[in-house]
């Protein structure tokens, strides 16, 4: 039941990313043709006033298809077709997907704060989210819920100086063993691990976050209400850009901290596990996340598509044919291959198949 609320969570942020783009041409009175949820051949589909609405075989995100003149017997130079709108109408249908999700992002945190209410100030500690199957953390014996308090015997403090205290301990410890102690259901209890060495960095595949109580107060003004979600948002926002430039500078380092489709959702399926609150942070997380991902210069994504508008503004005519497909190629097959690649160590990760590897 977890994984299907995780997956339906990521089938309607896809849909909402999609949208925006529907709406905001839909609304300038520019053609569109097609409305798709996924890729590959369609298992259900609808034509409904001229638009094909389908849902597709690999539901790992989605499009919206402008007519091709050609192949409709529409007139080239009819002012609706989007190639023929002024750039600064193309750039709103293209960057509206993003906006969407952003704008998503942010009404689930209102949403989240006004029925959950805001969390006292962090406890001291590190809250243990998740561990990776046969990872370090897992073989040492941690587990979901524990409260990391110290490292070496020095407490770690609270909120984000106990994150980063721990994680400049665990990477300067590749290879060497440190001790933790924890707190695990009012129990204390000390475990030793051995930080794996990547790249020169130790990690122990586990998720952290700081030590916050599951006890909240309500809101008591929209001042308040928005002053925490604002703070909230621009933390999630700046921390995801940060993440993907990271992943940018540093890929070596930071490419085993990527996650899949199939890591996504099992990450979804956690975090749903604490009910309302956790599937709503997961709504936001991956909305933002894919806010920054499709404003990414790839052509294929959203970033890319804007970037190559925003070159045909500036030389006043667009960029060769043949450059454009090209660079959409290698882009295409880039990014399928990622995805795959990701799909694989994602579910060779999996608890449930590491069970069965080791029989």
């Amino acid at each position: 039941m977890n994984v299907l609320t995780s997956i339906t969570v990521l089938g309607f942020l896809i849909f909402f990313h999609e949208m925006g783009h529907f709406l905001a041409a839909i609304l300038q009175g520019i053609y569109v043709d097609g409305f798709s949820i996924g890729f590959g051949p369609a298992i259900l589909k609808k034509k409904y006033k001229n638009i094909t609405y389908s849902f597709r075989a690999f539901p790992l995100g989605g499009f919206v298809s402008f007519p091709d003149e050609e192949l409709n017997h529409i007139d080239p130079n009819d002012p609706n077709l989007l190639k023929n709108r002024p750039i600064i109408q193309r750039i709103i249908v293209i960057s509206a997907g993003v906006l969407a999700n952003l704008l998503l992002a942010y009404t689930i945190l209102i949403i989240n704060v006004t029925t959950i209410g805001i969390p006292y100030d962090p406890q001291p500690g590190v809250l243990v989210i998740a561990t990776q199957p046969e990872k370090v953390a897992f073989n040492a014996g941690l587990e979901t819920g524990d409260k990391i308090l110290k490292v070496e015997g020095i407490d770690l403090g609270v909120g984000d100086q106990a994150i980063n205290a721990l994680v400049k301990k665990i990477q300067s410890a590749s290879n060497k063993a440190i001790s933790i102690e924890i707190e695990r259901a009012g129990t204390f209890k000390e475990i030793s691990l051995i930080p794996k060495d990547i790249d020169g960095k130790g990690t122990i595949g586990a998720q952290l976050q700081p030590n916050i109580s599951k006890e909240t107060n309500k809101t008591k003004n929209f001042y308040e209400l928005f002053k925490y979600t604002n703070n909230e948002f621009s933390s999630l926002l700046f921390k995801t850009i940060q993440g993907y430039k990271g992943l940018i500078t540093n890929f070596s380092s930071t490419a085993q901290q990527l996650s899949g489709p199939v890591k996504i959702v099992e990450i979804g399926a956690q975090l749903s596990q604490q009910g309302g609150n956790g599937i709503l942070l997961f709504a936001a997380l991956i909305s933002i996340n894919l806010a920054v991902l499709n404003s990414l210069p790839l052509p294929l994504l959203d970033g890319g598509q804007l970037l190559l508008t925003v070159i045909e503004g500036l030389r006043g005519k667009p960029v060769p044919v043949k450059i454009q497909m090209a660079v959409t190629q290698s882009s295409f097959f880039l990014l399928v291959g990622l995805s795959v690649l990701l799909i694989i160590r994602d579910t060779s990760q999996l608890l449930i198949v590491q069970r069965l590897l080791n029989q």
